[in-house]
């Protein structure tokens, strides 16, 4: 019975709000076995994950590949990996709406989604690399204040408090249309509507003050995922370790986020596309544009990695190009070379082409561009502490079962919150998309008579 009522819910949508009702079908209809499936599989890893880090609180850091000289490993790798993913929302979502990039609006929720649920992931991966977590606590009881670990907290708690907000701010009239048209959910979601909409009503002062607020935060947070990546590189360029003490390690590490974060949004939109067939919302066209970018960002990435190693390899300084000799030609060129295939030639080959630069191909891209970037983490770390300025001392690193299970716990966890967040909340910015439907055309006429003054543009 309440099935038959959502599917007549989702039909008054349908008469109230036009086709935008599609996008709270997720909401309304009954989840299907796949997805209690996909809920079953991403928490049973996540536990497994909870157990492997239970074990490392018990017998201590031995249980992993860490050792001496290689004191940082995959907790470290995942840390500078994850962050790198959640700088896809602010760019997305925040730069394109400054700059008034029409085709960002089916994006822009899955975009700050990525930013919101893998902040947290990025964060604790410190912690796990600790071996007492405890202390932690002396960040703030002793805080240093020349130390960059003391400015990644800073950063990374400011990045994600006001990352939170402007989630919080763009899902507020989305909540508002949850509470006045979804009337067969359980009470419980009808009370978590009303109350986390906030008494929020389309009127012209509201929209005004959602505006002002949306494009203030969208300039701060544009200056804070620059400096909270920058950071992140504070941690290994203000050593002078070789291979890290470089200036071009922070352009390198926030373009390598940028281009990471990209591919995750876009893994993700193409899934939520095919799941919920929202295929007049997120078209081809999207997609083509996005597919532009990434070649571009390939390219940078490409002209970064060769001003980096051209540099090393110029100097001709024994300690960098011991490590130069190890990363391309020596212990390490098996995760070099492939990173350099997965994070470049692969997609750039992909994208440039026409008949492979479609949604497949793009998705198979961005997988490629996951795997790659966490390897090109891999590749900056591990090196670097396996070969210390010690004579004839070379440190190895092998990773156990417990890093391996934490890691693949991380991933499932992120998956467990997107999935559960679709069942709940539009996946989807409505708004946007019916301000951008509604408003659009008139936006690109007018540009076009600012960029030709005197010609005539209709409708």
């Amino acid at each position: 019975m309440r099935d038959y009522a959502r599917i007549r819910d989702l039909e008054k949508l349908q008469k109230d709000i036009g086709k935008d009702a599609q996008v709270f079908s997720p909401i309304l209809l009954k989840p299907t076995p796949a997805y209690w499936a996909t809920v079953l599989v991403l928490s049973a890893i996540l536990g497994w994950g909870v157990y492997a880090y239970i074990r490392q609180i018990q017998y201590g850091l031995g249980v992993t590949g860490l050792n001496r000289p290689i004191y940082w490993g995959f907790y470290i790798i995942n840390f500078v990996f994850w962050i790198g993913i959640a700088h896809a929302g602010t760019l997305i979502s925040s730069v394109l709406r400054v700059t008034s990039t029409e085709w960002r609006r089916p994006f822009t929720r899955a975009a700050e989604a990525v930013t919101v649920f893998s902040l947290p992931f990025a964060a604790i991966n410190p912690i796990i690399d600790l071996g007492r977590p405890d202390r932690l606590l002396n960040v703030f009881r002793t805080p240093h204040f020349t130390s960059p670990l003391l400015w990644d907290v800073v950063c990374i708690s400011i990045y994600l408090i006001f990352s939170v907000i402007y989630f919080y701010i763009a899902l507020l009239p989305d909540l508002a249309m949850c509470r006045d048209y979804l009337i067969s959910v359980s009470p419980f979601r009808r009370w978590l509507y009303k109350t986390l909409s906030l008494g929020f009503r389309y009127d012209e002062k509201r929209w005004k003050k959602i505006e002002w607020w949306m494009n203030g935060l969208a300039i701060f947070l544009f200056m804070v995922v620059v400096s909270v990546h920058t950071n992140v590189s504070f941690v290994f360029l203000m050593t002078l370790q070789p291979g890290w003490h470089t200036t071009i390690l922070a352009p390198y590490f926030v373009l390598g986020a940028i281009y990471s974060g990209c591919a995750a949004v876009i893994i993700i939109m193409a899934l939520l596309r095919w799941v919920y067939r929202l295929y007049n919302y997120v078209t081809d066209v999207h997609f083509q544009k996005m597919a532009k970018f990434m070649i571009a960002l390939a390219l940078f990435w490409l002209y970064f990695t060769g001003i980096e190693f051209l540099a090393i390899y110029y100097g001709r300084e024994v300690a960098p190009m011991t490590i130069f000799h190890a990363k391309v030609f020596g212990a390490y060129k098996d995760v070099f070379w492939l990173m350099f295939l997965l994070t470049f030639l692969i997609p750039l080959t992909l994208l440039v082409i026409p008949k492979t630069r479609n949604i497949p191909g793009l998705v198979v891209a961005s997988i490629s561009i996951i795997i790659g970037m966490w390897l090109e983490r891999y590749s900056v770390i591990v090196p670097s502490e396996a070969y210390p300025r010690m004579a004839n001392f070379v440190g190895l690193y092998f990773p156990t079962w417990v890093e391996w299970s934490i890691t693949a716990a991380l991933l499932a966890g992120f998956c467990l919150f997107y999935v559960l967040f679709a069942r709940f909340f539009p996946i989807l910015t409505v708004w946007e998309v019916r301000e951008g439907r509604e408003h659009g055309l008139q936006h690109f006429v007018s540009e076009m008579k600012a960029f030709y003054p005197g010609e005539e543009f209709h409708g």
